[in-house]
């Protein structure tokens, strides 16, 4: 065969590669209102970047009539690609091939990408569609997961690794999602479980729908397995290459900065009445993150999931920044259990790729009552304590208004190694709330007056009067500074500038022994 002949061969070799499946299983893809993974992969990447390897691997099973079906592929498309200039790897199964049931051979592309991105520090991004494992390949399905997984273990806090969910997602691989750092899903199309409603209505005689038990919506803002719902795959890319825009390459690169018009010694005196002279009264703390950051905005994660502690990425003067905030609108910014790991997985992740951490503080304590504690809230809440604990980047506390008790030292406290610390006029640092402190410390004074209500109410005042602001905290050097509300941006920029140079090690160890 003529040079020629042998490069029309390879071009047509490639043409029915690139068909994965066939015409008609891509029409019956389409019909469900997917994509395909290639066409997910141009939508992703920018154009023209995608190299793809692998591309003519086959399956080597011959159980059940497997000989007979095969694809070149696998069943899964993997290489590499930019996204706005940066390299990153990435995978994604092909539903038109045998479902994307993942075998031996799709596992070993997958794995082959996973050590290309860990040896040159990039991101690794999966598009997971798949009907599992791949039955008829027996154990060595099981191999290829187990493969995948401890490759994910091992890239963990090494380079960013992001999730799109865009099929289903059952069984064994949900864990692949589960072990990277975040997860997207598509609502209405999406599912993930580790067991069908099959076999829950066998085992457990409950009547449940694949979107009750695994949707976008479930893991989103019931489990939290989810950090993200979006309504179309095309939401889901672009929400990707956002995410990716406040994130290093790896754990040896900085956090990412990029050019800012918005002023640095920008003032918000909304700020200055934003929180109410009621206590008691809710505020929404969107509106300070909105006011703080550059140009407004803000890129949330667990939207939807412990609404009561608010995570997500944002820039200060450029630099990308974690947010920690307490949200008074949901369950008066208390934490539980949900918010406790919601936001010590987000502070972890922040400290692994060196992205600074901005906590802001309303928190009149832990959340009360049975529910919580025999849901181990104690463990839940010593987490985030060991998160921020743990943490060695620059961490930047400012407190609005409460700060109680153990969710006070939680909450990015000069306790746990905060660098700076600022509060605003309305903050109240204190082991309790006014309410709760009478009844402890001043129960026989006021039980014993002529009128205990009148006591009751004087010794609040009086109490008030002693911690109901940050002076006392400051007069110990808890606090660095009583901050204006209305130049609270400001303060934080010059804080983050000042820090960006921070060095801190922790003592040499294995691992910690977090309370999982």
């Amino acid at each position: 065969m003529s040079q020629q002949n042998k490069i029309k061969e390879l071009i047509a070799k490639r043409k029915e590669a690139r068909l994965g499946g066939g015409e008609a299983r891509i029409e019956k893809q389409h019909e469900k209102g997917k994509y395909t993974a290639r066409e997910r992969i141009n939508m992703l990447v920018d154009e023209g970047s995608f190299e793809e390897i692998d591309m003519f691997v086959l399956h080597r099973s011959t159980n059940f009539g497997l000989d007979k079906k095969k694809f070149a592929g696998d069943g899964v498309v993997v290489g590499s690609a930019t996204i706005d200039g940066r390299l990153v790897y990435l995978y994604a199964q092909d539903f038109t091939v045998l479902g994307g049931a993942l075998g031996e051979m799709q596992a070993k592309k997958i794995c082959k990408v996973q050590d290309l991105a860990m040896k040159v520090g990039a991101p690794l991004i999966g598009l997971n569609d798949s009907g599992g494992a791949r039955i008829q390949e027996g154990v060595n399905a099981l191999f290829g997961y187990g493969e995948i997984f401890e490759r994910n273990i091992k890239a963990s806090g090494v380079i960013p690794q992001i999730t799109g969910i865009f099929g289903p997602c059952a069984g064994g691989a949900v864990y692949s999602p589960a072990l990277t750092d975040f997860n997207i899903m598509v609502r209405g199309s999406s599912y993930m479980f580790l067991t069908g409603p099959k076999v829950v209505k066998s085992v457990t005689g409950e009547d449940v729908t694949q979107e009750q038990l695994g949707g976008a919506d479930v893991h989103g803002s019931k489990s939290g397995v989810s950090h993200f719902s979006v309504n179309s795959e095309e939401e889901g890319v672009q929400l990707i290459r956002h995410l990716l825009s406040f994130l290093p390459s790896n754990n040896l690169e900085e956090a990412p900065m990029v050019a800012c018009d918005d002023p640095v010694d920008r003032t918000e005196d909304r700020l200055n009445e934003i929180v109410p002279a009621s206590p008691n009264q809710p505020y929404d703390m969107y509106e300070v993150i909105g006011a703080v950051v550059d140009h407004g905005e803000f890129l949330e994660v667990h939207a939807s999931y412990a609404r009561n502690i608010i995570v997500g990425f944002a820039r200060f003067n450029g630099m990308s920044v974690g947010i920690v905030a307490n949200q008074p609108k949901y369950l008066a910014g208390s934490l539980d259990s949900n918010a406790s790991r919601k936001a010590a997985r987000f502070v972890r992740f922040c400290d692994a790729f060196n992205i600074p951490i901005v906590t802001l503080v309303d928190v009149p304590g832990f959340l009360p009552g049975t529910g919580q504690e025999y849901n181990a809230v104690i463990n839940h809440g010593a987490k985030l304590l060991f998160a921020y604990g743990e943490a060695t980047v620059p961490k930047v506390t400012v407190t609005l208004r409460k700060a109680y008790g153990g969710a006070y030292i939680v909450m990015g406290s000069k306790h746990l190694r905060a660098d700076l610390n600022y509060a605003w006029p309305s903050a109240e640092i204190a082991v309790m709330g006014p309410a709760g402190a009478v009844e402890v410390v001043f129960a026989k004074e006021v039980a014993a007056a002529e009128d205990p209500a009148k006591a009751a109410f004087e010794k609040e005042q009086e109490y008030r009067d002693a911690f109901a602001n940050p002076y006392n905290a400051a007069s110990y050097g808890y606090l660095d500074d009583v901050i204006e509300p209305s130049n609270t941006r400001f303060r934080i920029i010059r804080a983050l500038e000042q820090l960006r140079t921070k060095r801190e090690t922790l003592p040499a160890k294995k691992h910690d022994n977090l309370p999982l």
